[in-house]
């Protein structure tokens, strides 16, 4: 959708992963991440690509960065209106689905509807072995989602509520009743930035550098720079580690 524009892409691979971490710990991280960034680069626009962080540390992103800060969270709303039977599960992490914000989603946009909640780290690491080249284990998926699984009435419709699962989709559809539908916010969150680029910023000022897009890490580890293949189609052609 934007071509044009210069992106940078940090990965937290040292605190990895969030979804097992204290609130204030998270909160304090994603502000300190946000700023080296900040000091190092000429940001424009900042996504928070995580359900996680995003549903803990949005307010004070955006008392402390003057630029827009668009944030991931679950999609309730559109799986609300989507469900068939009026059972939607979410699979996100611990952290997601016991934060309060999740829980005002679900209560604003799906009161109608039986929310199945599963919290799980397992499912974050097995979308990070999947993007290093391993395969999913297909009963070991199952198993975790068992709880549906053996419900009478499963939810026909999930809410990928980390920015992880969409790895997953595929094998999720094969564990899952025929017929489920996943959802995520990823191309939501697309069209906003997009949108945000179009109306209410300089376009220009997308273009203050120039070159191959950036990719940061925390930690420059074997596993980190085992990403690099991956990375690069999606159009990053070098990998640093940011210090904080």
């Amino acid at each position: 959708m934007l071509p044009t524009a210069y992106y940078f892409y940090v990965f937290d691979n040292k605190a990895f992963s969030y979804g097992e971490l204290p609130e204030q710990f998270i909160v304090d991280r994603v502000v300190a991440i946000v700023g080296a960034m900040w000091r190092q680069h000429k940001i424009d626009l900042v996504i928070v690509a995580c359900n996680t962080a995003s549903t803990i540390s949005l307010p004070a992103l955006r008392a402390r960065f003057p630029c827009p800060i668009i944030g991931v969270v679950p999609a309730i709303k559109p799986a609300a209106r989507l469900t068939r039977n009026g059972i939607v599960g979410l699979l996100a992490t611990r952290a997601t689905v016991q934060c309060s914000y999740t829980h005002d989603l679900i209560s604003q946009y799906a009161g109608d509807c039986q929310i199945f909640q599963l919290g799980t780290a397992e499912l974050v690491d097995m979308a990070e072995a999947k993007l290093h080249g391993e395969l999913v284990p297909l009963p070991v998926l199952r198993k975790l989602l068992r709880p549906w699984l053996r419900a009478v009435a499963p939810p026909d419709t999930v809410v990928l509520g980390c920015t992880h699962f969409p790895l997953l989709s595929q094998e999720l559809q094969a564990v899952l009743p025929e017929g489920t539908r996943l959802v995520d916010s990823g191309a939501a969150i697309a069209r906003r930035a997009a949108w945000l680029v179009e109306h209410d910023m300089d376009v220009s000022s997308l273009q203050g550098e120039t070159g191959p897009n950036k990719a940061y890490c925390l930690a420059t580890t074997p596993q980190a720079v085992a990403l690099m293949p991956a990375l690069t189609c999606y159009g990053f052609g070098s990998l640093r580690m940011l210090t904080l």
